[in-house]
């Protein structure tokens, strides 16, 4: 069975009580509990994992060659500072795949930019809850074409 490794970035933990205008009302559980449905149904397994800490994130990164497959990546503000994420990200040559909840291209200007998305394999931003649906399914398509 693939293995993907879900991460959530800073402040993700907050969903639905915070900035809901731009957010929304959905939670990380709700998030979670329809991306496990997918995943059954789609025969993969998934860790989940949410940390504001950017180095947990690069660890969690880094162990990952030979333990998953793929990599579904919310790296929340640090999509637009962290070149360690974003090394850690290439140096696992893992498929990776970077989701926003928002379409940080309409946001502010500093929001344009993605560290990131250069070494994932693409972006999806902009849909609330279904930018991680489609990224899981772009994950597991990636995997299936592998």
């Amino acid at each position: 069975m693939r293995k993907i490794l879900v991460i959530h970035g800073p402040n993700l933990n907050l969903l639905g009580k915070r900035e809901v205008d731009i957010y929304g009302k959905v939670t990380i559980e709700e998030i979670n509990e329809d991306l496990k449905k997918m995943a059954k149904v789609k025969n993969v397994s998934l860790e989940i994992i949410q940390s504001d800490h950017e180095g947990e994130i690069v660890k969690a990164i880094g162990s990952a060659k030979g333990k998953y497959d793929a990599i579904l990546i919310n790296p929340a503000a640090y999509t637009h500072t962290s070149v360690a994420i974003r090394d850690a990200i290439s140096a696992v040559d893992l498929p990776a795949v970077e989701v926003h909840l928002s379409n940080i291209y309409s946001r502010e200007e500093f929001r344009h930019t993605s560290l990131i998305a250069p070494v994932a394999k693409g972006q999806i931003c902009g849909f609330g809850k279904e930018s991680y649906l489609l990224g899981l399914q772009a994950a597991i398509g990636l995997l299936k074409n592998a």
